[in-house]
């Protein structure tokens, strides 16, 4: 693939995707699988965060101990789907600021058309994590992160439930300095754009609106 894709094959996060993929999984459940699953990939797509030493005091002792440096991460959804991530990074980072990005995709070009951006200030000192549970042509996300670096942001990773090779190849040719995570790759896309094998429309199932 390509240099800045991480596949993360833990096992909890294969075993519920799989619950996920399932078309007779509720929407509650798909729900709660999907905020499940955002927890767990949030572990690992903040792995390499910055640390300093600071000095704190035990009950027993002064002592020096690691936290996170420098400015808050900033997680940006991408509406609809996003959402459905959101809260399962914030239980990893509760102290996360938030920004949210609207785009649909026109069903006949299958390009991102934009109807909403709002994120905090100062995002050139801050690390972006972009959240969306699929990527399909990759042409919403290419769209996503060009809107996001027109802010000033440098450091910018992007996770996904599912990823399509087309996707993956389109964002990377556009912005190769962003980090992909996905615990999957699937096959490819069919002539509608959608994922295959997939799990359908995330929006869909997570608000059952289909």
């Amino acid at each position: 693939m390509t240099p800045n894709l991480h596949i993360v094959e833990h096992p909890l996060i294969l075993h519920k995707l799989t619950l996920m993929r399932d078309k007779e999984t509720s929407t509650s459940k798909f729900r709660a699988l999907l905020e499940e699953i955002a927890m767990l990939m949030g572990y690992e797509v903040t792995r390499d965060l910055p640390t300093e030493m600071v000095e704190i005091e035990t009950p027993l002792a002064r002592t020096r101990a690691p936290m996170v440096a420098g400015k808050k991460v900033v997680v940006v959804s991408v509406l609809r789907a996003g959402t459905g991530m959101l809260d399962g990074i914030l239980k990893v980072l509760p102290a996360a600021r938030v920004g949210h990005i609207g785009l649909y995709r026109d069903p006949k070009t299958l390009q991102p058309i934009e109807y909403y951006f709002k994120v905090p200030a100062q995002m050139d000192t801050r690390q972006v994590i972009l959240v969306d549970p699929m990527l399909a042509t990759g042409n919403s996300i290419v769209a996503a992160v060009t809107r996001i670096k027109q802010t000033g942001a440098k450091h910018i990773k992007f996770v996904c439930l599912l990823a399509a090779p087309e996707g993956i190849r389109t964002l990377s040719a556009a912005h190769p300095d962003v980090a992909i995570y996905t615990p999957a790759v699937d096959e490819r896309l069919d002539d509608h754009g959608y994922i295959v094998p997939g799990l359908g429309d995330a929006g869909d199932r997570l608000f059952g609106t289909k």
